[in-house]
């Protein structure tokens, strides 16, 4: 079995409120390896907060716990900041949904780059300055010197989103999580920028958590698929197996879709059973061998 990159265990996300406890994630557990791994499901089920809670970027009153939490054999939960930030963007970097929001407005995109690089890799600002450049080559990005003087008000959707991956990438992570980084994308940059992230994934050879709603996308860009529901995973399996899903939550989404061969008047409804909130993990076993390349 390969060593994987992060595991997971029992992974809970809790806040109190004036009704109580909630439980906004609920016994998560799963293994990376150096490979990407979908996680799908609907707006609230779980997926971000995951993604946050890996990264230690859940604050109070939110309380994480978990059985496990590993980086490389390294247990990460519940660190200090001053330990989870030599860990967060140099070990593991997250690339969020929308770069509008991510990104300083009023900071040259060549200074955020350097900025991030130097906080978590060191070095001079020369060899940052080299770096940043080389990585706004690496996602594609034409005339990178006049980009790098450009501010986030100038850059397209498009733009913004690859500058923030080159901008995560820098450090030279070992993980990325990337919350639906394409949402915001049309059709043709989405599918520039999926290119793109298969390319620095593969050639690194890091781990992927690619964080969706959309089914096909991550069928067709993935290696595994979880698939969450009200905080817990109801299925795990591979992406090439997808639209053989066994869970009727997966096999409701899938229902859902849209298809231009098969035409409908009207899409079904996804009907709800509280039996999927205490469910455990549908199809492939958790401690299935993890995959020792892409």
């Amino acid at each position: 079995m390969t060593d994987p990159l992060l595991s997971v265990r029992n992974l809970r996300v809790t806040f109190a409120t004036r009704q109580g406890e909630f439980q906004a994630v609920r016994g998560v557990g799963f293994d990376l390896g150096r490979e990407r791994l979908g996680v799908v499901g609907e707006s609230g089920s779980g997926k971000s907060m995951t993604g946050r809670a890996i990264l230690g970027l859940v604050r109070p009153p939110g309380r994480v716990t978990a059985d496990r939490m590993e980086l490389e054999g390294q247990s990460i939960l519940n660190l200090s900041e001053r330990k989870m930030r030599r860990i967060r963007g140099s070990r593991i970097s997250m690339v969020m949904q929308d770069p509008k929001f991510s990104l300083n407005p009023v900071m040259t995109i060549g200074d955020q780059i350097i900025e991030a690089y130097r906080l978590h890799a060191g070095g001079a600002k020369g060899q940052a300055r080299q770096k940043a450049l080389d990585m706004l080559a690496a996602v594609q990005i034409r005339e990178p010197e006049r980009v790098m003087a450009a501010y986030p008000h100038e850059m397209s959707g498009g733009m913004g989103q690859r500058i923030m991956i080159a901008m995560m990438l820098a450090p030279d992570p070992e993980i990325l999580i990337a919350d639906e980084p394409t949402s915001a994308l049309d059709v043709s940059v989405r599918t520039e920028v999926l290119n793109i992230l298969d390319r620095l994934v593969r050639d690194r050879g890091m781990g992927l958590i690619f964080i969706s709603h959309d089914l096909n996308l991550v069928a067709q860009f993935c290696d595994r698929v979880l698939i969450m529901y009200a905080g817990r995973i109801v299925e795990t399996l591979s992406a090439r197996t997808l639209h053989e899903a066994r869970h009727p939550y997966t096999q409701g989404l899938l229902n859902s879709l849209p298809r231009l061969d098969a035409p409908v008047d009207r899409l079904p409804v996804l009907p709800r059973q509280d039996s999927w909130r205490d469910g455990g993990p549908v199809g492939e076993s958790l401690e299935t061998d993890l995959p020792g390349g892409l």
